[in-house]
């Protein structure tokens, strides 16, 4: 059941940010919506005209209340479910952040060591392409799941 991905087009858009300093990555336990329950990075959908790093940048401030700093793209992902949702998602690094984190509705905030993040409290897909964030290397992947189950997956890293 995968879709040929040449001609594939999402049904939304949306962008995630990991925050990355010191040793740690931040992260939110989900609290709504897709992927609720889940550890993940803030994020969402655009809203209509709004640019995937406008996005990221609006969410993390929703989401945990801090202003991510030195946003970079990190990667692309697409995401085909069974039941037909389709999403194309941005994924950005920052360096740092202003303000101060806070816990909202949807989301509750928690730094990690980069050498003990919790790939068993995420989407599965996460532990295959997030070492490649880290490593800052940019990348493309195409993702197939049934619910929450991954059927298949490809990566391609760009040097």
């Amino acid at each position: 059941m995968t879709p040929d991905w040449s001609t594939w087009v999402p049904k939304e858009h949306g962008a995630l940010c990991f925050i990355v300093s010191g040793g740690q990555i931040l992260l939110i336990h989900k609290k709504r919506g897709l992927g609720a329950g889940k550890v993940n990075g803030p994020g969402g959908r655009l809203e209509p005209g709004e640019s995937p790093s406008a996005a990221a940048v609006r969410e993390t401030q929703e989401e945990v209340g801090v202003t991510p700093t030195g946003v970079r793209e990190a990667g692309v992902l697409r995401f085909h479910f069974c039941d037909g949702y389709a999403l194309l998602c941005t994924v950005f690094r920052a360096d740092g952040m202003t303000g101060g984190l806070i816990e909202t509705d949807e989301a509750l905030p928690f730094w990690s060591p980069l050498t003990l993040i919790p790939y068993d409290q995420m989407w599965e897909d996460d532990a295959l392409w997030l070492p490649l964030l880290l490593a800052g290397q940019w990348f493309d992947g195409r993702f197939v799941f049934d619910g929450e189950k991954l059927l298949h997956h490809e990566i391609t890293p760009r040097r």
